[in-house]
């Protein structure tokens, strides 16, 4: 008898091979002294560092799986090269080694969700980030923490799940480049990028 393979499967076993390949050739300059342990899955709102592992965490609900540079976590939806950006949506950013969205950032994706609301017809891609500190793995999941945790804010707020794709880049795309805390800040983000949909009647003129 043939058995059936089940496509998501391939597609996340896919995703794992390609994050640690692409975590095996990337150096982590300014990395701390437990950099180079072993990535823990990392509990969203309970996270051990940008890289920094101080225990072992559940991998409850919100817990991350490691993901690799620009891939989506939705197959489905569009890829992340279709969004562009848009200046009515704000960065929101994160303290060291945490996914809890902070206070001052909770008023920030209220205020994305209403622009969300004003434009009903628009897609939204959260990417989450990392500062350089610490191993690659352990920052792509902790990236995908931050995405998931602002996706839940923006849900809570009436914007449909749908509507909205995630992507981890962990420490691959700073904002700033320098290897200062003030830069570091800088770089714990969750970025919006939005994507119009081309209506189906479009197509026929």
């Amino acid at each position: 008898m043939t058995r059936r393979v089940d496509a998501k499967r391939l597609i996340v076993a896919g995703g794992l091979v390609l994050a640690l390949a692409g975590c095996a050739t990337h150096g982590t300059p300014g990395a701390g002294a437990d950099a180079g342990t072993e990535p823990q899955t990392v509990d969203a709102t309970h996270g051990t560092g940008d890289g920094a592992h101080t225990g072992a965490m559940g991998a409850g609900r919100n817990s991350a799986g490691i993901r690799a540079p620009g891939a989506t976590m939705f197959p489905a939806l569009p890829s992340p090269q279709d969004f562009k950006e848009a200046g009515g949506l704000r960065d929101v950013h994160f303290e060291f080694d945490r996914a809890t969205v902070r206070a001052e950032d909770l008023r920030i994706l209220d205020a994305n969700a209403r622009w969300l609301a004003e434009h009903p017809g628009v897609l939204v891609l959260i990417e989450g980030h990392a500062d350089e500190r610490g191993t690659c793995e352990y920052n792509l999941a902790l990236g995908e923490n931050r995405a998931r945790m602002t996706r839940e804010r923006l849900v809570s707020q009436g914007v449909a799940a749908a509507r909205i794709t995630l992507v981890s880049y962990g420490e691959e795309q700073p904002s700033c480049r320098q290897s200062s805390e003030m830069c570091w800040a800088k770089n714990r983000r969750a970025h919006f990028l939005v994507k119009t949909p081309v209506a189906v009647s479009a197509l026929h003129q």
